[in-house]
């Protein structure tokens, strides 16, 4: 069976869902996947069944995150930040969200 995602993003899903089920909230799929403490993530697109590791300072995390926002999930995205700045906040979150906001990736 072929897989769109590589090895570790699935065992790194595994992982979390093992864990009390962090990458699901009642019924509702987490997009990012938070790795070495917020310098990277897994972003995971439903539009089309990837899972993307990317930096979160990169112009292509800006691209996937609008992309995303762009189909409707930018609101579930933006909340997912704040709980991921609000649960580590040594880890950039905050910086995060504002270089999307800066770049108006929640824009309307």
């Amino acid at each position: 069976m072929a897989s769109n995602t590589s090895k570790t993003a699935r065992a790194s899903v595994r992982a979390g869902q093992g864990a009390g089920g962090a990458l699901s909230v009642l019924g509702e799929y987490k997009y990012l996947i938070p790795l070495n403490k917020g310098k990277h993530a897994y972003v995971r697109n439903l539009t089309n069944g990837k899972t993307i590791h990317m930096r979160t300072d990169s112009d292509a995390f800006v691209e996937e995150i609008r992309a995303l926002a762009g189909a409707g999930h930018g609101a579930k995205i933006r909340a997912e930040i704040v709980a991921l700045a609000a649960a580590s906040p040594g880890d950039g979150w905050d910086a995060t969200e504002k270089r999307l906001v800066d770049a108006g990736v929640f824009e309307a």
